[in-house]
């Protein structure tokens, strides 16, 4: 089977969308998935983070300017609401807008993987920690296949979680190495602690 062919024995043969109509759609679409987001802002590579005109125009209480939202996310702003916790990647487009991030969660986060290694604070691909509508911390983990290990080297907390919130978290991590196939090590005050095995390594780690 090829790897590549001509367009127009891919693409279906419609007219195509002229860019004006293309471009609304497209920001129709991320504001849908963002909920909330700047009419213009700070552009990143490959996906802007802005979303034009689309949406209603609205303020955020403690934050200055104006903000662009999804009318339907509007409608639903009564439902109860019920999250959970979860491990993002640092690519999440939740994450992805770092100045959105701050101003909107107050969580300072960068992706650290092109830093020199004593320039990290939180680790070279640290996950952000989701716990119900809130940001809370960051796990610094690292998959080793050679040693079928998820080897967790650090969680931090941004404020002090709650026994609740540790659980949860620990549930996702051993939800993420049973999908990765691997055995699940976190870090301790004296160590790393093989959850999923049966041996302990005192060989100091960082716990925060």
């Amino acid at each position: 089977m090829p790897w590549w062919d001509l367009a127009e024995r891919v693409y279906p043969d419609v007219p195509p969308v002229p860019l004006d109509e293309a471009v609304r759609v497209r920001a129709r679409r991320r504001l849908a998935a963002l909920g909330i987001a700047r009419a213009r802002t700070v552009q990143t590579p490959v996906e802007p983070n802005d979303v034009g005109a689309v949406g209603v125009e609205v303020v955020v209480d403690g934050v200055r300017g104006k903000w662009r939202v999804d009318p339907e996310q509007l409608e639903r702003v009564d439902e109860p609401f019920e999250g959970r916790a979860a491990l993002l990647s640092p690519l999440d487009r939740l994450v992805f807008d770092r100045k959105r991030l701050a101003e909107i969660f107050e969580y300072d986060y960068a992706l650290e993987m092109y830093k020199p290694a004593a320039q990290r604070i939180w680790g070279y691909w640290a996950l952000p920690v989701l716990y119900g509508d809130r940001l809370i911390g960051k796990a610094d983990a690292i998959a080793e296949r050679e040693e079928g290990e998820l080897i967790v080297h650090a969680l931090y907390e941004d404020e002090p979680w709650s026994p609740e919130q540790r659980t949860a978290v620990a549930g996702e991590l051993e939800s993420l190495a049973e999908w990765l196939d691997l055995a699940l090590v976190l870090p301790t005050s004296t160590g790393r602690y093989r959850v999923a095995g049966a041996y302990i390594d005192r060989r100091p780690r960082t716990c925060h």
